[in-house]
């Protein structure tokens, strides 16, 4: 890659790190802002793309923190290309928002030996995409009003269902929520000890997604979270993200106030974001493929049949 190339791409980490920075020091998860708004009445979803395809990893998290501080509505975004083909166009004067594309390409160069060898090499770009609420002419459709949040009996019925089909082993009582490596088990209070439903699903997503951990599932190492603050300050925003994720996919308003053994770590974000642009970028990926492999646990629709 070009020193040119390279230093776009530094660029891109580094501008969407201090933005986060930004809000972690007012004391902001931007991951969670997009639940504090009124739009909380409708149906609660990841960003989505022109064709309804969910955003993933930290453009979940930049589209979120954009809606809020924008006052966007609509959860669907898309480029000014993918608006005219469309038959939209967008408003004149609206500014644009940055969302990352990451890949690889593969390149072919000679080893100390004189040999060809092919190398890996990542790249990353950031591209502009625009809310529906700010393009005019679209097919009507897209701006229908969202779906209204299924009552809590169902939504919660179907949040049980889908943490039940993980085959995770969980163990309710006590004060305390948290994974234990050791036994491979998920420790949680009682439903009743939480304020709401809402807030016993955003927990147990939390967990879930340290649970996914082991070699066996992601194979995420956890070696060092005992020893380690900035360790441990990583595996807490992986599963924080994850969490968030989570529960968006399951169509559920997560807790809107920190917990507050979570609220210590935004020291130790701010520390590690400051040190290092790309840790945002490799904990939501984290997040990303621990979601994932949750989904990738639950019964295809041939199995549903069959079981039926």
């Amino acid at each position: 890659m070009s020193r040119n190339g390279e230093k776009s791409r530094t660029d891109i980490y580094a501008r969407i790190t201090d933005r986060i920075v930004a809000d972690l020091e007012r004391g902001v998860r931007p991951w969670t802002r997009p639940w504090t708004v009124a739009n909380t009445t409708g149906r609660i979803t990841r960003p989505l793309r022109h064709n309804c395809q969910p955003y993933s990893g930290v453009n979940v998290v930049l589209l979120w923190s954009e809606a809020v501080a924008r006052g966007f509505t609509s959860p669907i975004w898309m480029t000014f290309k993918q608006a005219i083909e469309l038959g939209g166009h967008v408003r004149k004067g609206e500014t644009g928002s940055a969302v990352i594309y990451a890949s690889r390409f593969t390149k072919t160069e000679m080893d100390g030996n004189g040999d060809e060898v092919e190398r890996d090499i990542p790249f990353l770009k950031a591209y502009t995409v625009f809310c529906v609420d700010q393009i005019d002419g679209l097919p009507e459709p897209y701006y229908a009003r969202p779906a209204t949040v299924p009552a809590p009996i169902e939504r919660n019925a179907y949040a049980d269902v889908f943490f039940a089909n993980t085959g995770a082993i969980v163990r309710h009582g006590g004060t305390s929520a948290f994974y234990a490596p050791s036994s491979d088990h998920i420790q949680m209070p009682t439903i009743e000890s939480f304020r709401d439903t809402q807030s016993y699903v955003a927990v147990r997503a939390h967990e879930t997604v340290h649970w996914t951990a082991p070699a066996h599932r992601v194979n995420r190492d956890l070696s060092r979270y005992g020893k380690d603050r900035s360790e441990r300050a990583r595996e807490e925003l992986i599963a924080e993200l994850g969490s968030c994720f989570l529960c968006a996919d399951l169509g559920i308003v997560p807790e809107l106030e920190p917990r507050p053994d979570h609220a210590s770590y935004l020291a130790s974000w701010l520390e590690v974001l400051s040190r290092e642009k790309r840790f945002i970028f490799s904990a939501a990926a984290h997040a990303q493929r621990a979601v994932a492999y949750l989904h990738g646990l639950q019964p295809t629709g041939a199995e549903v049949a069959a079981a039926a």
